[in-house]
């Protein structure tokens, strides 16, 4: 049990963002390696989630720690499309022709750093030989003002894409610039008049506070100026400075830091509620009115993930695995000629990974239910689990102390959702927290 003591719950607002549990830095190599086959044989397997991650950017942004090589030569992305296909037909063969996909999601990277050609090419891939049905289950796609172009995104269209999500960060030239991403907004807004030309149901904009410079007025401008496009979403995120990121390279020790983001996070709370989106994660905002073709959000804790590519995960009931993970320019380009030489038939095997075990898969469950704003259900955990969530997690009586969270911990309350970076961490298990401090970053 973690105690309120423990400095991740007092400590800072902003510790770490669990958009996985457990999180890929305590993944290790797994020997003997899995085959794929075993790993899958007990998994539902009717109504899977695809996704295909392309490493590859135009640039690298200051901020970013992904698994992604800026400008690629040629070559490289076309040895890329080849190999994915020879993945792809092992990991088809290893799940068996009983495989179904209930939506696909393309990521990076910038999925749309491929050319049309090539993303048609990334289609076939996805259809032809994994059997997913593109046009016909809901599809989401990441890009960038630069590669968000109109032929592009009319393969994306003609694919059946009912969701683009572009990373603007900031509508203030000068503010991409200090976040490590220079763009004119010239071509933020080309780009954007681009997606809705394309019809594509829902646009999604991503945008980041706390940067160098920022002020409650430019973040009121980035927002307006968002707002006029009238998104169906929008994704807000604090800005963190992480190690061999090109912000981590600077130095970076402002002392306000911390209450900077806290206000530019409430401001945007009361500006998008007053605008008519409603809140649905400390990140997530969703225009009330909008229409959401794709159902219910991903439930990660119900579907497994199939993922393709040199940095996808996948995710069973008891196993999560993925191929190695860098950030440093000459470690990624490492790992990602590793994949580029592997013969076909590593690709029936799990590389790198962690191993679940029922106190874990309680633990994911809960975390990715609390950090949502509608929280967790008690009905739906006890029917998995057998026990309602509190016995096996009291500590979150400690989250209604501090006026965090209400129905008895399972919801998090709008100061709770604030610091959801916090709450994440101070869940975290310690066999986790150790293997992800036992990670060398490199």
């Amino acid at each position: 049990m973690v105690t309120s003591t423990d400095p991740s719950l007092d400590g800072s607002p902003y510790q770490q963002y669990l958009y996985a549990y457990p999180h890929k830095t305590s993944y290790r190599a797994l020997r003997p390696r899995p085959l794929l086959a075993d790993v899958w044989r007990a998994e539902p397997r009717e109504a899977l989630f695809l996704y295909l991650h392309v490493p590859f950017c135009e640039m690298r942004c200051g901020f970013c720690n992904l698994f992604t090589r800026a400008n690629a030569p040629e070559e490289q992305v076309s040895a890329y499309l080849r190999q994915l296909r020879r993945q792809a037909e092992q990991v088809a063969d290893a799940l068996g022709d009983d495989a179904g996909y209930a939506r696909a999601a393309l990521g990076g990277g910038t999925p749309t750093y491929l050319t049309a050609d090539e993303l048609t090419e990334l289609f076939d891939i996805a259809t032809g030989t994994v059997g997913a049905r593109l046009p016909g289950v809901p599809l989401s796609v990441e890009t960038s003002p630069a590669t968000a172009t109109p032929d592009r995104l009319a393969v994306l269209a003609a694919h059946g894409a009912t969701r683009v999500s572009i990373g603007v960060q900031s509508f203030l030239d000068a503010e991409a610039r200090a976040a490590g991403r220079p763009q004119r907004r010239t071509e933020v807004e080309a780009a954007l008049a681009a997606i809705r030309d394309a019809r594509i149901p829902v646009l999604n904009i991503d945008l980041i506070y706390g940067i160098d410079g920022q002020t409650a007025d430019t973040w009121r401008a980035s927002l307006d100026a968002a707002l006029a496009w009238r998104p169906e979403e929008l994704y807000l995120y604090p800005l963190y400075v992480r190690p061999l990121t090109g912000l981590g390279r600077r130095a970076h020790g402002r002392a306000d830091w911390d209450a900077q983001r806290l206000a530019l996070y409430e401001q945007a709370v009361q500006t998008l509620g007053a605008a008519g989106y409603r809140q649905e994660s400390m990140r997530q905002f969703r225009r009330a009115d909008a229409p959401v073709p794709d159902g219910p959000d991903y439930c990660c804790q119900d579907d497994g993930m199939v993922g393709l590519g040199c940095g996808a995960r996948s995710y069973t009931t008891s196993l999560h695995y993925s191929f190695d993970y860098a950030v440093s320019v000459s470690q990624v380009r490492a790992v990602l000629d590793d994949y580029l030489a592997r013969p076909a038939e590593d690709f029936r095997h799990a590389e790198f990974g962690y191993r679940l075990d029922d106190t874990e898969q309680r633990r994911r469950w809960l975390l990715k239910s609390l950090l949502r704003a509608d929280g967790v259900d008690p009905v739906a955990y006890r029917a998995r689990f057998g026990r309602p969530p509190a016995d096996d997690f009291p500590q979150l009586g400690m989250l209604v102390a501090r006026g965090w969270a209400d129905d008895g911990g399972l919801r998090l309350t709008p100061a709770g959702l604030a610091r959801s970076d916090a709450v994440g961490p101070w869940l975290t298990s310690a066999e986790v927290r150790a293997a992800m401090t036992g990670y060398v970053p490199r």
